[in-house]
């Protein structure tokens, strides 16, 4: 099955995105960069956030770059997710930013395959604070390969 009818099966929609302040996808040669998506889930993981909610939030804000994606490219088809960013808004203390990541990677690995055009590198960051509060932010670099 192709990623764009996994991503339909997974209850994925995509609807017409309006056009904001700054590009949400720019391409250069092969490769798409996917500007930061926020999830709308606000607060400190590790304080008022659980881990568990947070990964929720990452999983969000890879739905929202797949959307972004379509609107930019037509399609999720053909496509090889090569990086990951991704910020968690946190307390000093908590060090589990990588399992908050987890929920965008977990749904690329979905879509595009863990042993294949889904598995990526990844960097997971705490950081102090991220626009509009958000929980959580993540940004990626996409492939074209066909």
């Amino acid at each position: 099955m192709l990623p764009e009818q996994i991503a339909t099966e997974l209850g994925i929609a995509f609807p017409q995105l309006q056009k904001g302040y700054l590009n949400l996808v720019c391409r250069t040669g092969n490769l798409l960069f996917i500007s930061g998506h926020v999830s709308t889930l606000k607060g400190k993981v590790g304080a008022n956030v659980t881990t568990e909610q947070g990964y929720e939030a990452a999983k969000e804000c890879a739905t929202k770059i797949l959307q972004s994606i379509k609107q930019f490219h037509g399609s999720l088809n053909g496509l090889k997710v090569i990086k990951l960013l991704g910020c968690v808004n946190t307390t000093p203390e908590y060090t589990d930013q990588h399992l908050v990541i987890n929920g965008a990677s977990d749904l690329f690995h979905k879509i595009y395959g863990k042993d294949g055009d889904g598995f990526h590198a990844r960097s997971a960051l705490g950081f102090a604070q991220l626009p509009t509060g958000a929980a959580v932010e993540v940004e990626a670099i996409f492939e074209v390969v066909a």
